[in-house]
């Protein structure tokens, strides 16, 4: 029996909400009832059930265009998860100033400049807003191979808790702190079916999250259920990561009878 979470008739918008763990949020809020507005930058191959907008959310142009034409449209916004982010495999001594420039803007100042468009609208409305940040536990551990966004998605998390005091009490704002997700392009990260299911191996709970268990996560920060939860970091990862030097160590193991 699914819970009713009081979303039926928001409008939500997730920004890059067209594949991986953006469309698993976009379909959750759908299955709840909600409008839901998805961006990115280019249009999906494979046309989603929620309303798309081109959209580069490192854009102050086209960012104030998505969210006066959300408003214009639906006559307000509700709910904003900002989902869009991302960075190469790249080593810190060898990626050029450019590149950890850009991944910064994407997953750290522009979660900011849309959190600022939508609490424009969202003070005006009676009922406020919900703001939820999709960041990750690289945020909170070592990111070997991608340092910049690691220091983003930290940044992510202390922004995160400065707007919840700020913005209160109209508008709510938390994060997730995401770990490995089982997406379409889980591959890329992971390599092969095997190398995947070894990963999952790694963490307490035995797997991979799936895309549509962050969006559920997402939707309960977002609704009446979390009326008294902003400023707060939910870390959505399993169990985290079982420590290396147990697995190294050769006392305290509890040998099976």
């Amino acid at each position: 029996m699914k819970t009713d979470l009081g979303l039926a008739g928001a409008v939500v918008l997730v920004t890059g909400g067209v594949r991986g763990v953006g469309k698993g949020i976009s379909e959750v809020f759908l299955a709840h009832g909600a409008h839901v507005v998805t961006c990115a930058r280019h249009e999906p191959e494979v046309p989603a059930q929620a309303e798309f907008v081109p959209c580069d959310v490192r854009d102050e142009t086209q960012v104030t265009a998505l969210i006066d034409g959300i408003v214009e449209r639906h006559g307000r916004l509700d709910v904003v998860v900002n989902n869009a982010g991302g960075a190469p495999y790249a080593p810190a001594a060898e990626a050029s100033p450019r590149l950890h420039e850009k991944i910064v803007q994407l997953n750290l100042l522009a979660p900011l400049l849309v959190a600022q468009r939508a609490n424009a609208v969202m003070q005006r409305q009676d009922t406020g807003g919900s703001i939820v940040m999709i960041s990750s536990v690289s945020g909170t551990r070592a990111s070997p191979g991608t340092a910049a966004y690691g220091a983003a998605k930290a940044g992510l998390d202390n922004l995160t808790a400065s707007l919840a005091v700020e913005w209160a009490p109209k508008v709510r704002v938390n994060a997730l702190d995401v770990g490995m997700v089982r997406t379409e392009q889980a591959h890329l990260h992971y390599g092969s079916e095997a190398a995947i299911e070894a990963v999952g191996k790694t963490v307490p709970l035995g797997r991979l999250a799936e895309p549509g268990e962050v969006g559920a996560c997402a939707a309960f920060l977002a609704s009446g259920l979390a009326s008294y939860v902003s400023g707060a970091t939910l870390r959505v990862h399993g169990g985290g990561e079982v420590p290396a030097f147990l697995a190294a160590a050769d006392v305290n193991h509890r040998e099976d009878s």
